[in-house]
């Protein structure tokens, strides 16, 4: 693989001269440079802004062995590669005089100056390789929902949301409004743009929506998300969560993401006209892929124990593995369209705590899996499935997701189509931190088995 950011003749490309420029033309003084752990933290190493030309030309090191799931203490150093068109100025370290800046990085192995099989972006890359191989490019845009919550008298996060608001509520309800406010206009300075925001289902919670991309700028404006969001709302002394569900019986935060494949002449290859859904058949069969290997994604898609309080019927969340062109109670939903290029199919099930380049990862390599190997899709199910009790269920041939992150990990292990797509570092070494997370949580003794049980036995 070859280094994108130089020229032929070890010179800067002209990304990288444009980045140059504007960090002299903004005062930028110093540069975080930012690249993602497995279990999608997004980390950075601030560097000098007088050091920029050296990342762009020779990268810059940095120890391996401290970030989760990264490498062995005894092969520690790695190297950050700067990609310049993800630069961008940070609106909340700006100033009349000084700004700081961010650029995402790939990871590389210094041993073989090759990319690191640890880093998820590079796993995300080389599903996107297998599409493009294809024929295929791959765009993707997700609705990352967060909660907003106060913050106590020492700056520490709270469950108390700042509002009474519902579902589309405008102010007094909805009192987070400015926030909201706030934080497009720091995501469009750092070049998203936004399609819309509104207030979600449950009190404090909250949507916005940025335009699609293709699959890689879509997950690392992902991670720039979670962190202008979060970075903003502290501004307000309020604290931003993606935590899927942190309240008890009411909605979680889900993060459905709307995926389409097109063409190496820019037609979307979804579209087909003359079908009852207006679904082609590599369509239909991306989509039958997704749902043979449902339970495996799940493990990546919602990755935490606190993921599977959120998949529970009920609440809006899906876990019927099923499709639907008419209701949201199936895992994929077929969005109308209103122009052949916007088909789409809309994976409902992913929540916004998982790493995005893994989640899109899986979920491209299952669908594209589906597609190679000719996957009948099943009819969609036009009814809300929650309405269903088992015995109907069970007539549709309708499967239920793992109910909990230890079943979610066991089918992944289980998966070879899925498991091997996550490289043969980061498959072991997340199944890993799972497993381990999974059985710390079954020794715990929650607050509700104390008031369940303490005083009646």
């Amino acid at each position: 693989m070859t280094d994108d950011n130089l020229a032929t003749d070890g010179g800067l490309s002209e990304e990288a001269q444009r980045a140059l420029d504007e960090i002299e033309e903004k005062n930028v003084d110093f540069l975080r440079l930012q690249f993602t752990d497995i279990l999608g933290t997004v980390k950075n190493v601030s560097i000098p802004a007088e050091q920029a030309e050296k990342a762009f030309t020779e990268g810059i090191y940095f120890d391996g062995s401290s970030i989760e799931g990264f490498v062995r203490i005894q092969e520690s150093d790695m190297r950050l590669k700067p990609d310049p068109e993800t630069f961008a100025i940070l609106p909340w370290r700006n100033t009349d005089e000084h700004a700081s800046a961010r650029l995402i990085c790939d990871v590389i192995n210094t041993s073989t100056g090759e990319p690191f099989e640890g880093d998820p972006r590079y796993i995300l890359k080389q599903a996107l390789d297998r599409a493009e191989e294809m024929g295929f490019t791959v765009n993707a845009a997700p609705e990352p929902e967060f909660f907003l919550f106060e913050e106590d008298e020492d700056g520490r996060a709270t469950t108390k949301t700042n509002d009474a608001g519902g579902y589309f509520d405008l102010a007094p309800k909805d009192l987070a409004s400015d926030v909201r406010r706030d934080i497009i206009y720091g995501l469009e300075d750092m070049g998203f743009d936004i399609e819309a925001s509104h207030h979600e289902v449950a009190q404090g919670q909250h949507e916005i929506n940025f335009t699609y991309d293709d699959a890689l700028t879509t997950a690392d404006n992902v991670g720039t998300f979670r962190t202008v969001v979060r970075a903003i709302a502290a501004q307000h002394d309020l604290h931003a969560t993606f935590m899927p569900k942190p309240i008890a019986r009411i909605n979680g935060s889900g993060m459905h993401t709307h995926i389409s494949l097109f063409t190496e002449d820019g037609e979307n290859a979804f579209h087909d006209d003359d079908d009852e859904f207006n679904l082609s058949e590599s369509a239909k069969q991306f989509t039958a892929g997704i749902l043979e290997h449902a339970p495996a994604i799940t493990a990546i898609t919602n990755p935490t124990v606190n993921s599977y309080k959120r998949l529970v019927p009920g609440y809006e969340a899906p876990v019927y593995v099923a499709w639907s062109d008419r209701n949201r109670s199936a895992l994929i939903r077929k969005p109308a369209a209103r122009v052949p290029a916007a088909s789409r199919i809309e994976a409902r099930f992913p929540d916004p705590s998982c790493n995005p380049y893994l989640a899109f990862a899986a979920l491209i390599h299952a669908g594209l899996d589906g597609i190679e190997q000719g996957l009948e899709c099943p009819d969609p199910v036009r009814e809300n499935i929650y309405d269903f009790d088992e015995d109907k269920r069970e007539e549709y041939g309708i499967e239920t997701l793992p109910t909990n992150l230890g079943e979610a990990v066991d089918a992944l292990e289980a998966d070879e189509a899925i498991y091997s797509a996550l490289g043969p570092h980061i498959g072991p070494k997340f199944v890993e931190a799972k497993k381990a997370e999974f059985q710390e949580y079954l020794v715990e003794v929650s607050q509700w088995e104390l008031d369940q049980y303490l005083e009646t036995f």
